[in-house]
């Protein structure tokens, strides 16, 4: 699918000679400002002004009169900013609405969405449940589509650096010709007969410094019920911005009235012409074909990774995909991390972790995505901008998260999970909780049993739920001014030769860590089985932009003034011996490596350094309580192993990362290089 390069520009791998020899003309080329952040830091008039050529390349949709033959029902224009005003009229005399609702955020509104959507079908109240409801969706519709997820931009590098190979597998670029092609093949006609709803949301506390405002219109009800939970919603995020900038967000579902042919489930989109993009340089995100989660909730990873990181690059801040914890030791003192997992490694469960240690406690900020910035006095501050939790169901239990499990007792939307005969619901690894004479119906609308040949709820079925209703929910999750990051963890499954925890030698090595994670992951054809994949930051399908200079921008934070650098390590709860079974129980005893890393942010000696970063003594980690813990092997270092490695992380960056790859890097690879060369 990729796009042809007509001038690639390739890079040779170099030694450690070669390196040191043009390190000098090659580091005055790259030399970054060190007050860049600053001058950056209000800069925001100048990142969201559009270039001459974003405002005059689709006249036909900007130069437009504010007269529509839509009805509102609900709302008046006329109350609206100038820009907000512009937005909606815009893209209704396109999208041409029956009727236009501006969504207030009330419990009212929220309760008739909902009423709607039983009316039509496309939803089913959950009886055993508090306010509880099941969505199934039509099986083309169920997850994110990368192949269909582009962002545009003048040029090609702008959104990725230019793959050897000649495929990037760290985004997609669509040109600014094509999707103006694509824009008038899909949306002109494809809300008719439908509702558009505006949704003005907060991401992030409305009010909060670090907050960012949206405005989505969709013609999706399923989409309106969902933003109500997952953001800050409604009329008082309208009061908030008066005349300020915004986001913009159109999604549809490409379903005008009347059908063409019947749906499926009752559940409007249009596979066959899905698409998600991002315009960085307007502010602008454009769905169209998807009704599902990340295609249609704008707000989760298109605003708030894609176009937030681009935004954060310009004003010296980071958007990441991070949970936020926050963990308390028996003598009250407080510390905050955040956490990149690529999917499959537990990122909720740690989130939202019961600890094993006495007298320890962990709190929830957040189990999906952190914006974080440093304050005046050089504290990295984070923010959940989110308001709820999107989680995969399946593998969610009592016994792996209780605390999920109590926080989606009321108030949740479930997508494509089975459902019991007494208005429950099930998936796979939920537990035996199916009454005696119980009959189970699949995420398919079929009768299921524990012999049927397919599972009873989708691999990537939901539940969209209020993070206010999170047992554990910490205190300050909703603070202004962001919580205090005084560590960050990168992880993922490796069932070999990666310890168990480690801590990063340097900043510069930290970033290093981040940009060659990497995690076991199914194949997508069934025949190669298990595979280690690259997942640089857990952001790989989520980059806004270049990721040869989101490294340059993760590096340019050490020269923050005065900055307070968080410590950053590494985790692998998923290494095996050699008869397969797991080295280290997990869950709850990953408060063993939380305390480990609570003590070196405190300055505790602690640690030894080895090739890969510090690791912890045999004498001062903490295995109270645990029995048959093998720490040599945990904590084993293959030589062998790391060498095919390093020389598989090398030939990643240099196809992957090419020119733009940032030369602090390259050096923290090389000295890799030579330190496992020692063991």
């Amino acid at each position: 699918d990729a796009l042809p390069i007509s001038k690639r520009e390739e890079r040779t791998p170099r030694t450690k000679e070669d390196f040191e020899n043009s390190r000098k003309t090659r580091g005055a080329e790259k030399k970054r400002p060190r007050n860049r952040l600053v001058s950056r830091s209000n800069s925001s008039e100048r990142a969201w002004s559009p270039r001459p050529s974003d405002v005059t390349r689709m006249p036909a949709l900007l130069q437009t009169e504010l007269k529509i033959a839509s009805k509102m029902v609900q709302g008046d224009l006329n109350a609206l900013s100038p820009e907000v005003r512009e937005f909606i009229v815009r893209h209704a005399k396109v999208c041409q609405p029956e009727s236009i609702h501006v969504c207030d955020g009330s419990e009212e509104e929220n309760r008739k969405v909902l009423e709607l959507m039983e009316e039509r079908g496309m939803v089913k109240r959950l009886a055993k449940y508090e306010n509880c409801w099941l969505a199934l969706t039509d099986p083309r519709d169920v997850a994110r589509i990368e192949s269909r997820t582009v962002i545009i931009t003048q040029e090609q590098r702008d959104t990725v650096p230019l793959a050897k190979s000649g495929v990037s597998q760290l985004g997609r670029w669509m040109s600014e010709d094509d999707f103006d092609k694509a824009f008038k093949a899909r949306f002109p006609g494809c809300m008719k007969g439908r509702t558009m709803y505006v949704i003005p949301f907060s991401m992030g506390p409305i009010g909060s410094p670090l907050s960012k405002i949206g405005i989505q219109l969709t013609d999706s009800p399923y989409v309106v019920a969902s933003m109500k939970i997952m953001t800050r919603m409604g009329k008082e995020v309208l009061r908030h911005l008066g005349d300020g900038e915004f986001v913009k967000c159109l999604h549809s579902v490409g379903c005008p009235l009347p059908l063409q042919k019947p749906l499926v489930n009752n559940w409007p989109c249009n596979p066959d012409l899905t698409l998600i993009a991002h315009i960085p340089d307007r502010r602008e995100i454009v769905s169209f074909g998807s009704g599902y989660g990340g295609n249609s909730l704008l707000g989760k990873k298109c605003f708030a990774l894609r176009i937030a990181s681009r935004i954060g690059k310009e004003e010296g801040w980071l958007a990441e995909h991070m949970l936020i914890l926050g963990i308390t030791n028996p003598e009250a003192e407080k510390k905050y991390f955040a956490a990149a997992f690529p999917s499959a490694c537990g990122k909720t469960n740690l989130a939202m972790m019961n600890p094993s240690l006495p007298g320890w406690k962990i709190e929830c900020v957040g189990d999906d995505i952190a914006w974080m910035k440093f304050d005046e006095q050089g504290n990295l501050r984070a923010i959940n901008p989110e308001n709820g939790f999107f989680g995969v169901a399946p593998g969610t239990s009592v016994k792996t998260n209780p605390n999920a499990m109590e926080t989606i007792e009321s108030n949740t939307i479930f997508t494509n999970v089975g459902e019991t005969s007494d208005g429950g619901v099930y998936w796979e690894g939920i537990g035996d909780i199916v009454e005696h004479g119980e009959t189970l119906t699949s995420w398919k609308n079929k009768e299921w049993t524990l012999e049927s040949d397919e599972p009873c709820a989708h691999p990537n079925s939901r539940f969209c739920t209020p993070a206010s209703q999170c047992p554990i929910i910490d205190p300050a999750w909703e603070s202004p001014e962001g919580v205090p990051i005084e560590g960050i963890i990168f992880g993922g499954r490796r069932p070999k030769g990666v310890p168990l925890v480690y801590e990063a030698l340097s900043w510069q090595h930290g970033v290093f860590v981040g940009a060659a994670m990497r995690s076991e992951s199914t194949a997508a054809a069934e025949h190669k089985g298990k595979v280690i994949m690259h997942d640089p930051f857990a952001m790989r399908p989520f980059f806004g932009y270049n990721f040869g200079r989101y490294l340059d921008h993760w590096l340019s934070m050490e020269h923050f003034p005065s900055a307070k650098l968080p410590k950053i390590f590494h985790v692998n709860w998923f290494r095996k011996d050699e008869q397969g079974k797991f080295l280290w129980p997990g869950y709850g005893e990953n408060s063993r490596v939380l305390e480990w890393m609570f003590r070196r942010i405190n300055g505790e000696e602690c640690a030894k350094r080895t090739a890969v970063g510090y690791v912890p003594t045999a004498t001062d980690f903490n295995l109270k309580g645990l029995s048959d813990i093998n720490m040599d092997e945990l904590f084993h270092l293959s030589k062998e192993f790391w060498e095919e490695e390093v020389a598989d992380i090398k030939r990643y960056l240099d196809d992957q990362v090419n020119a733009d790859l940032p030369y602090e890097i390259e050096r923290e690879l090389l000295e890799l290089e030579d330190r496992i060369k020692q063991l």
